[in-house]
């Protein structure tokens, strides 16, 4: 079955069964790398992507219930000013050490920043539960958050 998926601002057609994950759907069919296949159960948060604007994991969400869904990986979060802030906080700290999970981990820091300018330490944990680390850069991760959101850093 064809669907027309909203990806990074762009229309795109995927001919596969509705079943299919929207992770396979972005990495198969349509070639957009940046979300990790981690755990296949949405509980590492390596195929975080923003499905309307909230962060969502992408191999638990079967393409067919998308409808017009607008749909932002690591590729396109950049467009927005928090996206490009969390980029830019991520690469000054240099948080990522093997990088697999990191586009999961800002596409969830930027979600919590659009919503939360000024988030607490207790908003961060909140928002970050679900992005495991296994370099365990988790104190770079809450600096860069705290960083882009204006707020002092401790790294």
């Amino acid at each position: 079955m064809a669907f027309k998926l909203n990806v990074n601002g762009k229309v795109l057609s995927a001919d596969v069964d509705g079943d299919t994950p929207l992770l396979w759907v972005l990495r198969d069919t349509l070639g957009i790398l940046g979300p990790k296949y981690g755990c296949g159960v949405a509980q590492c948060g390596a195929c975080t992507v923003h499905i309307d604007g909230a962060p969502m994991r992408s191999c638990a969400i079967p393409v067919e219930g998308l409808g017009q869904s607008k749909i932002v990986t690591i590729e396109g979060v950049g467009a927005s000013a928090v996206g490009k802030k969390v980029q830019q906080a991520w690469s000054e700290l240099d948080v990522a050490q093997c990088g697999y999970c990191q586009a999961g981990q800002i596409m969830s820091a930027t979600a919590l920043l659009a919503e939360k300018p000024k988030p607490t330490d207790a908003d961060i944990d909140e928002a970050m539960a679900g992005n495991l680390c296994r370099c365990a850069t988790y104190t770079r991760i809450r600096a860069a958050i705290k960083l882009a959101s204006g707020q002092k850093t401790e790294a």
